[in-house]
């Protein structure tokens, strides 16, 4: 209540992108001491054995992550254990350092419970991020999302090389990889969802040692010719152990939605993120479900505000869910909500366990 009537409509006043670097400061600041992480999670946390659930061998808390893109640069991984959160994933981090897309990056989108996002890619590089996890203790699993530096001049060949390197220097201090081949926002779009390139990245990645689980994610805007095309070259990989699905939409004509075009024009090119995409990932995930007969474990993302759209996603097939544009609107009970209202729905359906209603409605 004090998030919805005080500080949500204060922090609407101000510049998206700002709020979003003050909270990353503060998240920080309160995650490097014992007492004000007790604080937390005096506040905010919320545990039920009903929510507890392995996934690739990893076992998580409850099925509630944060989704890459909240936490660029490995900021927060000492403070999200106390927000109620079953794991995070960090990034995305690219091999070289990228100062993102010029201008603005953020614009929200009330009425539609939505943001634009264009950061293209932001992040201090994987190096950067290699120097700084010697200081950290994972309380929770943490993933990292891997993608392309966002720069013109690397492509074909370079690209691959880009993704390997990063793969080879972080994957393993982490306890998943998610490679990100869907990016709306970088400088030759969505690439690597091409089945030509795809196989390339896939090739090279499997050259080199496997010590985690390795995840693939993809857009929404996917044609089911075009996800049937990369689950066939996954299969041949035997590379990839799940998918999260999905990424930001840029296919804006499909989505009705109900900003006016003078605000969604303040960034044309920005991907949508939040409630607008919420049916797009409900079907892909139904789908890789079913189509793979639940061989691939999917973490579910995109328009999660509540229980309700979370079990929905878990139903379909989502072993795993992940949340940042309902972080925003709905504060950080958020995450501790979802958790208790997902216990109730388990218990509602006659359910012990969430891994109970993993895929229930996928067929």
């Amino acid at each position: 209540m004090l998030y919805k009537f005080l500080l949500k409509p204060i922090f609407f006043k101000f510049d998206p992108e700002l709020v979003h670097n003050r909270i990353i400061s503060l998240g920080e600041f309160l995650g490097r001491f014992s007492l004000t992480k007790k604080i937390t999670a005096k506040l905010f946390n919320y545990e039920n054995s009903k929510l507890e659930t392995e996934v690739c061998g990893i076992k998580f808390k409850n099925p509630v992550g944060l989704a890459a893109g909240f936490d660029k640069d490995v900021r927060l991984t000492q403070i999200i254990p106390e927000v109620s959160f079953g794991f995070m994933e960090v990034g995305a981090v690219t091999h070289l350092p990228c100062a993102g897309n010029p201008g603005r990056h953020l614009v929200r989108l009330p009425e539609d419970k939505s943001l634009i996002v264009y950061y293209g890619l932001k992040n201090i590089g994987s190096e950067a991020i290699s120097k700084k996890l010697p200081g950290l203790e994972f309380k929770i699993p943490v993933g990292i999302n891997i993608a392309k530096t966002n720069q013109a001049d690397i492509k074909g060949d370079k690209s691959v090389e880009d993704y390997v390197q990063t793969y080879r220097l972080l994957a393993s201090r982490f306890s998943y990889a998610t490679i990100n081949v869907s990016c709306p926002n970088a400088q030759d779009g969505c690439t690597f969802q091409d089945p030509v390139f795809l196989k390339k990245l896939m090739a090279a990645l499997k050259n080199e040692p496997k010590s985690v689980p390795v995840f693939l994610k993809l857009s929404n805007h996917l044609s089911l010719k075009e996800v049937d095309d990369i689950l066939e070259i996954v299969e041949e990989s035997k590379l990839v152990d799940g998918f999260v699905l999905c990424n930001l939409s840029k296919d804006r004509a499909s989505l009705k939605l109900k900003s006016q075009p003078e605000v969604l024009n303040i960034l044309p090119a920005g991907g949508i993120s939040g409630a607008p995409i919420r049916r797009k990932s409900n079907e892909l995930i139904k789908y890789v479900y079913k189509k793979t007969n639940g061989r691939y474990k999917i973490i579910g993302v995109g328009g999660i505000f509540d229980a309700e759209d979370a079990y929905e996603k878990i139903k379909f097939g989502a072993s795993l869910v992940q949340i940042i544009t309902g972080l925003i609107y709905g504060g950080p009970a958020t995450v501790k909500r979802i958790n208790r209202g997902l216990v109730r729905l388990l218990e509602k359906d006659g359910y012990k366990n969430i891994e109970e209603a993993v895929g229930v409605e996928a067929y």
